[in-house]
C-alpha cells in the first residue's frame, strides 16, 4: 500500500525533488549542500527580518512570469523550478504567504502573492480580503 500510493499520490516533480532533497542529505553530500543551504536559509531570513521593521505585508509577484499552460512546462524541468522561484523565501525564512489573483496576460492568470510576519496569519489574510474585495480578479475566470 506505501509503494502505491507514493507512486500514484505524487507527480512526477514532485518525486523528483523528494529525491534531489534525500540525495544533498545523503553522507558525503550533507556539509556541501545543506550547510550552505542553511546559512542561504538564515541570510535570507535576516534580510525579511529587517523587512518586518517597517512594513506588515510584503507584494510580490508569485511567479516570474503569467500562468503557463497545463502540460507546457513538463519537458523542462528548470522551467518548472523557476516557477517557483518567488515563493521559495517565505518558505526558507519560515514565514507566511498568501497568492491571489491579480490580473490576465494572453488569457493566463497572474497571481500576486503577499507575504506576512511570522505567526501574523490574520494581518496577511485581511490583506488579501481587503485586495479582494477592492478588485474582482478572484471572480473572474481565464478567457481560454
Amino acid at each position: 500500500m506505501f509503494e502505491t500510493t507514493r507512486d500514484a499520490g505524487l507527480g512526477d516533480e514532485v518525486k523528483h525533488r523528494i529525491m534531489l532533497g534525500t540525495y544533498a542529505l545523503s553522507a558525503g553530500y550533507y556539509d556541501a549542500y545543506y550547510n550552505k543551504a542553511q546559512q542561504v536559509r538564515t541570510l535570507v531570513k535576516g534580510d525579511l527580518d529587517r523587512c518586518w521593521e517597517r512594513f506588515d505585508v510584503l507584494l510580490t509577484p508569485t511567479s516570474p512570469e503569467v500562468a503557463f499552460r497545463i502540460g507546457e512546462k513538463t519537458a523542462d524541468p528548470m522551467a518548472m523550478k523557476l516557477a517557483d522561484v518567488c515563493t521559495l523565501p517565505v518558505n526558507m525564512a519560515g514565514t507566511c504567504a498568501v497568492s491571489v489573483p491579480c490580473g490576465f496576460q494572453d488569457g493566463l492568470p497572474i497571481g500576486m502573492q503577499l507575504i506576512g510576519r511570522p505567526f501574523e496569519e490574520a494581518t496577511l489574510l485581511r490583506a488579501a480580503h481587503a485586495y479582494e474585495q477592492a478588485t474582482d480578479w478572484h471572480a473572474r475566470s481565464p478567457g481560454l
